[in-house]
């Protein structure tokens, strides 16, 4: 019964990726929205399925699923014999992308919840709440920084080596969008949901959706844009774990 189950949130996790893939995809296709705003939409649903995995029983469907996108993104290419790899990179590939000749954000988006997904199932699987904090704040803090750094920001933040430049704007968008889904995950998978993750107090949520935004926000701030998908979740989270280890 419980494979069954597993088996049941499996398909749809799937059944839900696709979705979210495909409909920015089609939007794109009929010139509905700009190769930007599928991207994003992609960026920002797709990547929420990570929410299922502290409800498999057996935790390494998460992985098979994370490791499953991670190749697909990879073969994603504008010379790709697979029209619907072929579609996904001319809907949401950027030029920055040419030169590696995928998906190179996504692909990293896609190793960054692959690596925490794996690391935590094999050494804290009842402590899923701080990947998915990680994994969130790259899906939807990015995202929002993103957005309301290009259309708002007015004060730049210029670091030498760095390739793009980053806005206060977006920068405390960041900050406050990742506090949020911090609070959210520690809340939901922390506080609320003790039978399968270790339980959580209100004051840990309150301090680690503090240090985790604060992190996040710092490494975001420093890293370059092509690799940020890679080193935010990955770097906060693991910081964050080891901080509550000592």
């Amino acid at each position: 019964m419980t494979l069954l189950l597993d088996l049941f949130f499996v398909f749809l996790t799937y059944l839900y990726i696709v979705v979210a893939i495909q409909v920015p995809i089609q939007l794109k296709k009929r010139d509905k929205i700009s190769k930007f705003t599928a991207r994003k939409i992609v960026h920002l649903f797709a990547g929420l399925s990570i929410l299922s995995t502290p409800f498999f029983d057996w935790v390494w469907f998460a992985v098979i699923i994370a490791g499953s996108l991670t190749i697909l993104t990879f073969l994603s290419s504008k010379e790709s014999k697979v029209k619907q790899l072929k579609e996904l990179y001319d809907s949401i590939g950027e030029e920055a992308e040419e030169k590696a000749g995928y998906l190179q954000g996504p692909f990293h988006y896609c190793l960054a919840i692959l690596s925490l997904v794996t690391f935590f199932a094999i050494f804290a699987s009842d402590q899923m709440y701080f990947p998915i904090a990680g994994i969130l704040i790259m899906i939807i803090a990015d995202t929002l920084a993103s957005i309301i750094g290009k259309k708002y920001g007015k004060i730049k933040i210029k670091l030498p080596w760095l390739n793009t430049i980053r806005t206060l704007e977006g920068s405390l968008t960041f900050f406050t969008c990742a506090f949020l889904v911090c609070l959210f995950s520690y809340t939901v998978f922390g506080l609320t949901n003790p039978i399968t993750q270790i339980h959580l107090t209100v004051e840990q949520v309150l301090l680690f959706s503090l240090i985790t935004s604060v992190l996040a926000t710092i490494i975001e701030l420093i890293s370059p844009s092509t690799w940020d998908d890679l080193t935010v979740p990955i770097l906060t989270t693991l910081i964050m774990f080891l901080l509550t280890l000592i």
